[in-house]
């Protein structure tokens, strides 16, 4: 199940905050409870933050403007749901575009997300929206609920995504997040 990003209805009060009450959600909730793969992409990661399937929120920017570039992120845990077709350490590039991007919790959800391996990713080279951490994207502890900032969807077809000069590989560095999923779907079921 995947979330996507975008603007929505009610977002001038908060990214989010309003989608959260959706009748949806509740099944949502209940799917991700049960194990399905769910990934919050931008939007949908301010979502999961909303309905408390993730920890902590996002904010706008430190520079308060919009963003929209091609972003490196370095893959920090492979093992979700979402990632399992990465390495750890790996580094993607994968196209940003978000004005209310930074990631923020308090000091001990941080310290938390840390000791127990649930960064997902971090942005290299340079942070662009401020968020603590260097975080680009996190994971429940069960690892099947990943939300991230950048938009993986955009890089999943050679010409269409961004070129990365890190792997090779021209403009795919997304498509792992949707075959790591199938690859979870297959093996529960």
């Amino acid at each position: 199940m995947v979330l996507p990003g975008g603007f929505s209805y009610g977002d001038y009060l908060r990214a989010g905050a309003i989608s959260r009450f959706s009748p949806i959600m509740e099944a949502v909730v209940d799917a991700a409870k049960g194990g399905m793969p769910v990934l919050g992409i931008c939007n949908g990661f301010q979502v999961l933050t909303e309905v408390h399937l993730l920890p902590g929120s996002m904010i706008k920017n430190d520079h308060l403007h919009f963003v929209c570039r091609d972003q490196v992120l370095r893959v920090e845990n492979a093992d979700t749901a979402w990632t399992t077709d990465y390495e750890a350490g790996q580094e993607i590039t994968i196209p940003l575009k978000n004005q209310d991007g930074q990631y923020v919790a308090d000091e001990r959800t941080l310290d938390e997300l840390e000791a127990e391996g649930r960064v997902a990713f971090r942005y290299v080279g340079w942070n662009p929206n401020g968020s603590r951490r260097e975080i680009a994207g996190i994971t429940n502890e069960r690892g099947n609920v990943v939300g991230l900032m950048p938009h993986p969807e955009h890089a999943v077809e050679p010409g269409f995504g961004p070129d990365s000069i890190l792997n090779g590989r021209r403009g795919t560095d997304g498509l792992a997040f949707f075959t790591s999923a199938v690859k979870a779907l297959v093996a529960t079921g």
